[in-house]
């Protein structure tokens, strides 16, 4: 198999290591503890990976397509929110349900979202440019967010510190690794074949990194199910809503069939398993259940993107 046949049936490949995670949390629930400790490190790869296919040399164009940009913005850092913030009162009483969904609601994906809007006929490569400015946007904007949206949800505590040491550990390091990586490519053969060769990675390092997430959590989502129940129609009426907020950002400021679509994947897509961290980081009153509100919007998006990859492109012609 080439690169090309493994990019083309990931998704099939994504399904069997869910498959696969679930059926290890729920029958090796020993297994969950030693597996948790690797959850950041396995993202700080995944990270690494992708970062290293983004043409951190060659951005230009892509920034300097405004309307897109414009679009990509207003999109994931005005009109979901507003939609989030709605979305979500009714579990203001259940603060450690709200702080989950908030942090996974609020935060665009920075990784597969690439994939999937490849897959659905979207341009891919505008998605990969932009990923550091949704980056930035959405480290600058969460902490403003979260102040908003957690007024008068009960005594919910966030410290910062963890926060900070989660994103320098699985954003910033790997960030300057790949940024290094790429410009050292330009001048020696043997770091020019290092990226060569993590170029394979992306995909079974996202498998990887759904393995040990979703079998070091499930259990807890399969124990907290009833407490977790509130949350499901907030995720599936978002599911459903967030494409036609990207769909109208994108209408707004008129862009190319491909440009839209891009749009529309990166509005419905989150950041579900960059966040894992920062919730497992919260006070340990409300950790376990904060995680497993995240894994249970990463499972619904998963069967959602399914459906997005032959929506979106029927939904958005040319």
């Amino acid at each position: 198999m080439d690169r090309d046949q493994l990019e083309r049936n990931q998704i099939p490949f994504y399904f069997v290591a869910v498959a696969l995670a679930a059926a290890l949390g729920l029958l090796a629930p020993g297994a969950a503890a030693p597996l948790a400790a690797l959850v950041t490190p396995a993202i700080a790869v995944l990270m690494y990976a992708m970062f290293l296919q983004i043409p951190f040399l060659d951005l230009r164009a892509g920034l300097d397509n405004r309307r897109f940009m414009g679009a990509l913005l207003l999109a994931n850092f005005v009109l979901v929110p507003l939609s989030v913030w709605v979305g979500t009162r009714g579990l203001v009483e259940h603060p450690a349900v709200l702080v989950g969904a908030l942090l996974v609601l609020l935060t665009p994906c920075i990784d597969y979202v690439v994939v999937f809007t490849h897959i659905g006929k979207g341009d891919s490569r505008l998605t990969l440019a932009a990923t550091p400015v949704l980056l930035l946007v959405q480290l600058a904007l969460l902490p403003l967010y979260l102040a908003l949206m957690l007024e008068g949800a009960g005594s919910v505590e966030i410290s910062l510190a963890p926060f900070v040491e989660a994103f320098v550990l699985l954003i910033v390091l790997p960030l300057l690794l790949a940024v290094a990586s790429s410009a050292g490519a330009r001048r020696s053969t043997l770091v020019a074949k290092w990226n060569d060769a993590w170029a394979w990675l992306p995909v079974p390092a996202m498998a990887l990194v759904l393995v040990v997430v979703i079998a070091s959590q499930i259990g807890v989502v399969a124990s907290r199910l009833d407490d977790l129940l509130p949350v499901l129609p907030v995720y599936v009426g978002f599911a459903l809503l967030a494409p036609l907020l990207g769909l109208l950002a994108a209408r707004l400021l008129k862009l190319s069939t491909g440009e839209a679509r891009a749009v529309t994947f990166s509005a419905a897509t989150r950041n579900s398993l960059v966040v894992l961290p920062l919730a497992l980081a919260l006070p340990e009153s409300i950790r376990a259940l904060a995680a497993a509100a995240v894994i249970t919007q990463t499972l619904v998006e998963l069967v959602s993107e399914l459906i997005y990859v032959r929506a979106v492109p029927a939904l958005i012609r040319r």
